[in-house]
């Protein structure tokens, strides 16, 4: 489990950015696949998550992730749901106690964000589309309905796929430039034509940046070019694997 400094210093709050490390799953999941839309054996999952659930101090009933749909969707969490309740969206915001609220990801952007002064916390999952729709502007707008306030908001950014190991086609780079010439900023140039590389951890902190959060750490670590540590959607697709496990991204306030 990886924390975040400045999460850390927060009193009576709680998280942890899972590594694939120190569960049960086997093969290609091994070993923290806390992922339930994976195809590992569900009990194996089961238990990956309670023992995640067991690091924060939390009942494996009150783990709590979304139906993840890359959309800007922000649902709040006033109390546990079951596998079939489980709402469909990329963000989780709540100010109960004993809950903890998180994301799956696999390249993809795990934010977690917190005003330790409200006890008002949230889970985003940004990838290149949520971000751009527009989840991160929608997690602070829905934690300031509970009460937060984002001048007092820590944001932290766990790990993520890097520009140096991805890339896009020509149609992604358009769509970032027809909706502000100013995204030009994350490309660089791909040795393939008609190629770009994108800067997803620099993107993200500009849209935390425009939400008006401050406060905001990225840990600077890159899913795809650290097999031991993470899982990476886009290198299992590169070597061909059958399947890939996710890592739990969450967050909780203490009772």
């Amino acid at each position: 489990m990886l924390q975040s400094a400045s999460l850390a210093a927060l009193a009576n709050i709680r998280h942890g950015f899972f590594t694939r490390t120190g569960g049960v799953s086997q093969g290609v999941y091994a070993s923290l696949n806390g992922g339930v839309g994976s195809n590992d054996a569900p009990e194996q999952v089961a238990e990956n998550r309670a023992r995640m659930a067991q690091s924060l101090g939390i009942a494996p009933e009150r783990f709590l992730t979304p139906y993840q749909i890359h959309s800007p969707e922000v649902v709040v969490a006033d109390r546990p749901w079951t596998a079939e309740t489980r709402p469909r969206a990329d963000a989780v915001v709540t100010r109960e106690p004993g809950l903890a609220i998180g994301v799956s990801t696999a390249d993809c952007g795990p934010l977690l964000f917190a005003d330790a002064k409200a006890r008002v916390i949230g889970a985003a999952h940004a990838g290149w589309r949520g971000a751009f729709t527009g989840v991160i502007d929608g997690t602070v707008a829905a934690m300031e309905k509970l009460g937060a306030d984002r001048a007092d908001m820590t944001v932290t950014l766990g790990p993520t796929i890097s520009q140096p190991n991805y890339e896009v086609g020509a149609e992604f780079v358009e769509r970032f430039l027809a909706a502000d010439a100013d995204n030009a900023r994350f490309f660089k140039d791909s040795i393939r034509a008609d190629h770009a590389m994108f800067d997803l951890n620099g993107y993200i902190a500009a849209r935390i940046k425009r939400a008006g959060v401050v406060k905001f750490e990225d840990l600077g670590l890159c899913t795809y070019a650290d097999p031991q540590r993470f899982y990476s959607f886009r290198r299992a697709t590169h070597l061909s694997e059958p399947d890939y496990g996710r890592h739990i991204n969450a967050i909780a306030l203490c009772a």
